[in-house]
């Protein structure tokens, strides 16, 4: 099975004259909306080095994360596998025990053992203790944090409870409660050391920036800069940030030999109002499987491989770049069941190439409520997060007078509604023209009784393998989560 995975590599390296894999850099923005990039059509944020590196790049706009939070979107990254397959639905905090598998065969450790120099510059979120941390999982460099920067005396109804947030460089804690307004000019300086430190010898980068995760903050450089709001500031800042990036490539003579790839963890918080941002066209933000919270802006450049000025609309995930980057490197595959697929045909813009996924599969929690099969988005019915009060500008969430003082560890969608300013709604069954309607507002499902009854034959499968708990299904193929005291 690995022969097609083995070929595209050796073409490559054949193809660029080099006898070493192609450098491999991904930047993950935190919670940024579809609509807050400006060829994604942004109206508030203006992004040039963005957008120009989609007019030399290629533009994914059904683009997927494997759920709408943080933990849960980085373990389908970083294994290949919807996040209920590895046990990390959710989002982890300072009080977990869980983690990343050790066993689980990651995107840097595939890298790392095919001779490449691996770095970790940003936001992990992938478990707290020592078993976990980014050096005993594949990267020769860490700087960053352990979880989410709310996870600190910034939350907006938790303060009392959070310890200090730690800044960690490898397994060291060098500062607590840190400039928080310093974080995305840190991560890219050290990004492009690393570049310049790397330059004659292959690397995979991942550089998951804090922001625009709430609580915001832009560099003295950029707040007020836009004249936008903070927000629009944070955004400018990034984009600005990405551009530090593709200097340093160009000015070591990498940028030919150097696939980059931008997206989005998930889609916008939205409670938070004028510090959240937006998911354009698309229902609803984070925190839900409507395609606001999990399609995100997706951007790949690779001058000399990839076309410019290309868009590819079909439907894919996070969950394919580990197949993907393994065929670019010759990497060696997991060797436990994975369910993304290489999606190398569709990145190089070969004439006909589509999506290999069948059908896409969305949890929140355990619970399976929505698919995705070509144009179509099927909805079980499921209960929601949705902005019932108006929006704030002050950095709090949405009805913040009225949160219930809870406790961390509570779960439940009636818990995070309180904590961040959300109610709660229902959605019945219903089916969905994403070509026509991509805002989900019309149901077809009366229409196309053929269309969703081959999705739910669809869906009942990946319920027999990960479970559901909308339906009380117990998988047979959930591997459980890393634990340690």
């Amino acid at each position: 099975m690995r022969l097609p995975c083995l070929l595209a590599g050796w073409l490559f390296v054949a193809a660029s004259g080099a006898a070493q894999p192609p450098n491999v850099v991904i930047i993950l923005a935190d919670d940024l909306g579809y609509g807050d990039v400006g060829c994604f059509g942004a109206k508030k944020c203006r992004t040039p080095v963005l957008d120009r590196m989609a007019a030399e790049g290629m533009r994914f706009t059904s683009f997927y994360v494997a759920q709408a939070v943080c933990s849960a979107s980085r373990a389908a990254l970083m294994t290949g596998c919807y996040a209920n397959r590895v046990g990390l639905a959710g989002a982890l905090n300072h009080t977990s025990h869980e983690g990343i598998d050790p066993a689980e065969w990651l995107l840097p450790e595939m890298c790392r053992a095919r001779g490449l120099a691996t770095a970790a510059f940003g936001k992990w979120h992938l478990g707290t203790r020592p078993a976990f941390n980014p050096l005993r999982n594949g990267f020769d460099e860490f700087l960053g944090l352990p979880y989410s920067n709310d996870n600190s005396r910034y939350h907006p109804s938790l303060a009392a409870e959070m310890p200090p947030l730690p800044l960690l460089e490898g397994e060291k804690v060098i500062e607590t409660d840190p400039d928080q307004s310093t974080f995305t000019r840190r991560f890219t300086e050290r990004a492009v050391a690393f570049i310049e430190e790397h330059r004659k010898q292959p690397f995979f980068l991942y550089v998951p920036h804090v922001m625009p995760h709430v609580p915001i903050f832009a560099s003295e450089k950029f707040k007020g800069k836009t004249g936008a709001g903070l927000y629009a500031d944070v955004i400018a800042e990034l984009d600005a940030a990405c551009g530090d990036i593709f200097a340093a490539l160009r000015r070591n003579g990498l940028d030919e030999h150097t696939l980059v790839i931008f997206f989005s963890d998930n889609g916008p918080f939205l409670s938070y109002g004028g510090h959240a941002g937006s998911p354009g066209p698309l229902r609803e933000g984070k925190l839900t499987t409507f395609d606001g919270g999990v399609r995100v802006p997706c951007i790949m450049r690779w001058p000399g491989k990839i076309p410019p000025g290309r868009v590819c609309d079909e439907p894919v995930m996070a969950i394919d770049l580990l197949p993907t980057v393994a065929a670019l490197v010759d990497g060696r595959m997991p060797e436990k069941k994975i369910d993304g697929k290489n999606i190398l045909p569709l990145i190089l813009g070969e004439p006909g190439a589509k999506s290999p996924h069948e059908a896409l599969f969305f949890y929140a929690g355990d619970e399976l409520q929505s698919v995705r099969m070509g144009r179509w988005k099927l909805h079980f019915a499921h209960p929601y997060l949705t902005v019932t009060t108006p929006v704030r500008d002050d950095g709090k969430p949405a009805g913040y007078g009225t949160l219930k003082p809870l406790s961390i560890t509570q779960s439940g969608i009636e818990g995070i509604a309180s904590r961040h300013g959300y109610g709660v709604k229902q959605i019945e069954e219903s089916l969905f023209d994403l070509e026509t309607d991509p805002g989900e507002n019309t149901d077809v499902i009366a229409v196309h009784p053929d269309v969703a009854a081959r999705m739910r034959k669809l869906a009942a499968g990946m319920r027999a393998e990960l479970g559901d708990g909308l339906t009380g299904v117990r998988g047979r193929e959930n591997r459980r989560a890393g634990e340690a005291p």
